[in-house]
């Protein structure tokens, strides 16, 4: 017998058909004679909906209960499929985060888990139940509900099944696995039937929407393999493991884009120790996650300073890096938010050369401006213009070979 964690997106819990769906699917795997967590969003376009009702109610809603109202969607969705399941025959119950504990910081929108109290799941797992988790949320050291961020429940199912110690973590969604580029975009996108945490991450981080990078971290760190299905087909897949000889074999694996960027730039910073810190402590203070920085030579002991952040987060970025920027004396602060990211992807990167020059080649014959460059040991992003997107990511799929 196999403990199995099972994860279903908003779109597969849309309405009660879908839910319908779903309960067969959990059936199914139960009488293979597995244990089955289930961990399920909110409906899909309900979370949206609550937050526009937050906004209308507060323009600033207070955090605390921003995060109580838009964690309600997972609990009707948990009590929906439970009912179904009950009605099929096979004994399920509902629970939110606060009954089982999932323990998180006091970080309200972007709350990060801390501790999963397995002791009540492990005793309804004994009856033979099974359990229907709601995802995205959970409960702070003052019993305040948060909220983990968007795609948070992707995160609190490989939390459940590395506290568990599953045997695997089945991540159901509306495609039917990790394909080498978004197929929405580019009809050459193949499938790809393993791929290795680090790749996943990177590309995650990159901008793929597949997986939620917390939890593919999370994943790794705990060894615990994700399958990508999709929950309206028993077609494809692809597993999310660890890297083995034969995916080094692959230069490139893929290539994302990220249209949520914006870009901030703070001309003529003073060139002295402990000023980046004074531009960037207050992001940070303000959960603000900051994805790429350049700094420019210094001239005459100034310099130019240019960083991305999520294009949700850039009016209140602007405001607090301006602020930053008026204490230090810098000249003024320059934002552009018609940009995006697009990277290559791939473990074979570290024992290949030349993957940089390539990239940066076929972009320039495109007639593509790279405005920014980060790279690590298997990834190298370039900030474009958001108008060039496409073409970049198609280019670079045919210029790697990847429908092959």
């Amino acid at each position: 017998m196999a403990l199995v964690v099972q994860k279903y997106g908003g779109t597969s819990v849309a309405d009660i058909k879908r839910i319908e769906n779903v309960a067969r699917r959990v059936i199914k795997t139960k009488q293979a004679g597995n244990d089955v967590i289930v961990v399920l969003s909110a409906m899909a376009g309900e979370t949206d909906r609550l937050i526009n009702l937050a906004h209308q109610a507060a323009a600033d809603p207070d955090s605390r209960e921003y995060d109580a109202l838009i964690s309600t969607g997972e609990q009707v969705t948990v009590t929906l499929l439970s009912m179904v399941l009950n009605r099929l025959g096979y004994k399920a119950r509902s629970f939110l985060s606060f009954q089982i504990k999932i323990n998180t910081d006091r970080a309200h929108k972007k709350a990060r888990i801390t501790k999963v109290d397995t002791r009540k799941m492990r005793e309804e797992l004994k009856k033979g139940s099974v359990l229907v988790v709601a995802g995205f949320q959970g409960v702070d050291e003052e019993n305040d509900i948060t909220t983990l961020g968007r795609g948070g429940s992707d995160t609190s199912a490989v939390a459940l099944a590395a506290a568990l110690k599953a045997d695997l973590c089945e991540i159901f969604t509306d495609v039917d696995g990790v394909y080498t580029t978004d197929p929405n975009i580019y009809d050459k996108a193949r499938r790809l039937e393993r791929i290795s945490y680090d790749e996943m991450l990177e590309m995650a981080r990159a901008g793929a929407k597949v997986l939620q990078p917390r939890s593919v971290e999370m994943a790794k760190k705990y060894e615990v393999p994700i399958y990508v299905k999709s929950s309206f087909s028993d077609e494809g897949g692809t597993l999310v493991t660890k890297e083995d000889k034969e995916m080094e074999k692959e230069v490139v694996s893929g290539v994302t884009y990220d249209r949520d960027q914006a870009k901030i730039t703070v001309i003529n910073v003073p060139d002295r120790p402990g000023i980046a810190a004074r531009l960037f402590t207050p992001l940070a203070e303000h959960n603000i996650m900051v994805d790429m920085i350049i700094q420019n030579v210094s001239v005459d002991g100034f310099t130019d300073l240019t960083f991305t952040v999520s294009r949700k987060d850039v009016k209140q970025a602007a405001v607090l890096v301006q602020e930053a920027a008026n204490d230090i004396g810098a000249a003024r602060v320059e934002i552009d938010d018609s940009v995006a990211k697009v990277s290559i992807i791939g473990v074979g990167m570290v024992s290949h050369s030349g993957v940089a020059a390539k990239m940066f080649t076929i972009l320039a014959k495109e007639g593509i401006n790279i405005e920014m460059i980060s790279t690590s040991e298997i990834k190298i992003s370039c900030v474009v213009k958001a108008k060039y997107t496409e073409l970049a990511v198609m280019v670079l799929h045919d210029a790697f070979e990847l429908e092959k």
